[in-house]
C-alpha cells in the first residue's frame, strides 16, 4: 500500500490509491482499527514525571539506566528474572513490554523515550494515557516520506497498517488476513494473518487492478 500513496501536504494522513477511488490512513481510522485511546493532550509525548527512590529502584530492577527508556532486549532479559518481583512491579513490565513492542515499537536494542516510559510508575496514569494517539504519530513519523525503493523498517504499531490494508482490500484481507469468524471488534483482533510475504504484492496488485476494471467496464455499460 505505501508504493501506492499519494503525495498530499497533510503530515499525519496517509492516502493510496487502490483502485478507482483513494483510501485513507489518518488517526480516526487508525481509532477505529485497534480501539486505543487517541485522545488529545498537551505535551503528549513529554508528560511531566518525577525520578523518585521508587522509580529509580524499578529501573535498577529493569537494568536500565535512569535516564533511558527500556529496549525491547532490556524488557526480554528482565521478564526472565521477574518471578520475585511485586505484583505492581510485574504489571509494570508488562505494560513496559507492551510500551517498547508496540507503541514505540523500535528495533529492539534501541532505547525507548524516558519520559513515556517513566508514566509507568504511575499505574492508573498510565492505564488512561493516551496510547493509540503516541501509537499512531510513532508509525506516522516512521512511514511519511520514507524511500521504498529497497528495504526498510517501520517503528510503531504496524499491525494497524496491515489491518487497514485488509479492510481497504477486502479479497485481500480474506486471503491473507486469515479472518476470525464472527467478525471480533476493534478490527485489529478480527485477523489472525499469515507468515510470510509470497506474492502478497501481486495479489495487492491483482485486486487494484480488478477493481479498476470493474469499475470502469461498469461506467461504460451505464454512461
Amino acid at each position: 500500500m505505501l508504493g501506492f500513496q499519494l503525495d498530499i501536504k497533510k503530515k499525519y494522513e496517509l492516502w493510496s490509491l487502490v483502485g478507482p477511488e483513494p483510501v485513507r490512513f489518518s488517526l480516526l481510522e487508525f481509532e477505529h482499527l485497534t480501539g486505543l485511546n487517541c485522545e488529545y493532550i498537551e505535551d503528549l509525548e513529554r508528560p511531566h514525571s518525577v525520578v523518585t527512590k521508587e522509580l529509580t529502584s524499578f529501573w535498577e530492577m529493569l537494568g536500565v539506566h535512569v535516564e533511558a527508556g527500556p529496549s525491547t532486549q532490556e524488557i526480554i532479559a528482565a521478564l526472565e528474572r521477574c518471578e520475585g518481583w511485586s505484583r505492581d512491579d510485574r504489571k509494570r513490565l508488562a505494560y513496559l513490554a507492551i510500551f517498547t513492542g508496540y507503541i514505540e515499537g523500535r528495533k529492539y536494542s534501541t532505547p525507548t523515550r524516558v519520559s513515556l516510559a517513566r508514566l509507568v510508575m504511575e499505574l492508573e496514569r498510565f492505564e488512561n494515557y493516551p496510547w493509540g494517539r503516541v501509537a499512531f504519530k510513532v508509525l506516522m513519523d516512521s512511514v511519511k516520506g520514507r524511500d521504498i525503493s529497497g528495504c526498510y523498517t517501520i517503528n510503531g504499531f504496524a499491525q494497524a497498517l496491515q489491518v487497514w490494508v485488509y479492510t481497504a482490500l477486502p479479497e485481500l484481507g480474506a486471503t491473507f488476513g486469515n479472518p476470525l469468524p464472527n467478525n471480533p471488534s476493534p478490527p485489529i483482533l478480527a485477523y489472525k494473518g499469515r507468515k510470510g510475504r509470497r506474492q502478497f504484492k501481486e495479489a495487492i496488485l491483482s485486486q487494484v487492478f480488478t477493481s479498476i476494471w470493474t469499475t470502469n467496464w461498469t461506467t461504460f455499460w451505464t454512461t
